[in-house]
């Protein structure tokens, strides 16, 4: 099986990997793995924005599901459950329906001041920056109606499965236990 994982900024994507990696066994590929690669190559700095850049220049490059063809090789390649992180285009989810029959998309969201509040105590080198440039970044990564560009509420409507993370990890890893059991991949 092939989960990927969509979602706001902040929400909890990384949360699901964990467990899905601690309690589940998942085997993790990572989109965000592949740009910093790619940006220390170019010399670039890792922020949001040059992540964004690369990204966009890769898919509209190689076509709208590049990153998941390369992630979904190297997860087939593995052995066991594999969880994608971050789909984040309508392409990349086309890609991913098409090649990998077991996929399932979940996605994870959370009210936008519990986001921001998580991405400033995460602190990593993406996450600083005032709330008011986390809701234009989020406004930016919204609205694109190609299949190469992030659109994150279209790829949200298109999720098998939707997780709301507000509250505590408990309620978080149960809502996540509850799917994989629905999936008949629970304990």
């Amino acid at each position: 099986m092939i989960i990927g994982i969509t979602g706001t900024i902040g929400a909890g994507k990384g949360t699901v990997v964990e467990y899905l990696k601690s309690r589940h066994n998942f085997s993790h590929y990572s989109v965000r793995d592949v740009l910093i690669e790619g940006l220390n190559k170019r010399g670039m700095d890792l922020s949001r924005d040059s992540m964004v850049a690369i990204a966009n220049e890769l898919r509209e490059k190689n076509g709208a599901g590049y990153f998941m063809e390369v992630l979904l090789k190297k997860a087939i390649e593995g052995e066991g459950d594999a969880v994608i992180e971050s789909v984040r285009t309508t392409g990349e989810i086309e890609t991913l329906r098409a090649k990998a029959p077991d996929f399932y998309l979940l996605a994870v969201d959370a009210d936008p001041r519990v986001r921001y509040e998580r991405i400033v105590k995460r602190n990593s080198s993406t996450d600083k920056i005032s709330y008011e440039k986390f809701l234009a970044d989020e406004a930016r990564e919204s609205h694109h109606t190609e299949k190469w560009l992030i659109n994150l509420p279209v790829c949200i409507s298109q999720a098998d499965f939707k997780l709301t993370d507000n509250d505590t990890f408990d309620d978080l890893h149960n809502q996540i236990d509850k799917i994989l059991m629905k999936l008949s991949f629970g304990h």
